[in-house]
């Protein structure tokens, strides 16, 4: 006897949209049929593809953010499921349906689920999270690190700069001006470096200062939001005791 075929399985998409960045959000139900090894980044392909929705309607393709596809440039984070996370890493058969898909909150968004992570990349230049090197030529090679520091420093350099651990921080927000969580553990990164350290003081006095490390509630969201894994309340507790160092030092004019 021929076996029967198994009907076909659908998975429903329920998508906040805004098409504009000043206009009101609204959301819109998609239904796809289900592939094995789905992922949501393969799903908003497929809306791209073919922008209809669930009633049968045409409408305007979902516009979002990805690039490499790997968990590596943390451009298609987004809220799925009420959790801050990469589509990319969202795997279909992982998530409980309907699938909801949202942009995240703590970044103004630009359209659909693209948001502007300006906020992000402002917080890394006012701590100078880069290793200052004079010239364009060659240097030779620069000062070694220590194996044991480097291990540790190699797990804080994971950092995408996906934004995650700032959507989960409670602390940020429109109402604040907390730098956040990400911005924090790059200062203890570049300070640990062998060259970044002559810049240590700059990046101390750049946390000392209004919205600063002081607007960390200590939620520990960020940590367990992270999908690197990075050790960010561990640097964060760090980087404190180096700003109370370094205030003290200061008032002693040390």
């Amino acid at each position: 006897m021929a076996e029967t075929a198994a009907a076909p399985k659908n998975v429903k998409f329920i998508i906040t949209r805004q098409d504009a960045p000043e206009s009101s959000p609204y959301t819109e139900e998609f239904e796809l049929a289900y592939r094995p090894g789905m992922n949501v980044i393969s799903a908003l392909m497929e809306i791209q593809r073919n922008p209809v929705n669930a009633s049968g309607d045409s409408t305007v393709p979902v516009c979002w953010d990805s690039n490499c596809l790997e968990e590596v440039c943390g451009a298609c984070s987004m809220v799925i499921n009420g959790k801050p996370r990469q589509a990319c890493a969202a795997l279909i058969d992982n998530l409980e349906q309907p699938v909801r898909i949202e942009p995240m909150k703590t970044f103004p968004v630009v359209r659909d689920l693209v948001i502007d992570r300006s906020r992000m990349f402002n917080a890394l230049k006012r701590v100078k999270a880069w290793i200052p090197i004079d010239g364009t030529y060659d240097l030779g090679p620069g000062p070694r690190m220590a194996e044991k520091k480097r291990q540790w420093a190699y797990e804080l350099s994971k950092c995408m700069t996906c934004g995650v651990c700032l959507e989960a921080c409670p602390n940020v927000n429109e109402k604040t001006n907390f730098i956040g969580p990400a911005a924090i553990s790059q200062v203890r990164l570049f300070n640990a470096h062998p060259t970044g350290e002559m810049n240590a003081d700059d990046r101390l006095e750049a946390l000392m200062e209004d919205g600063g490390i002081d607007g960390c509630g200590n939620s520990q969201n960020c940590v367990r939001a992270c999908p690197k894994g990075i050790p960010l309340t561990t640097s964060i507790a760090e980087i404190n005791k180096q700003t109370t160092k370094h205030m003290f030092k200061r008032w002693l004019g040390v």
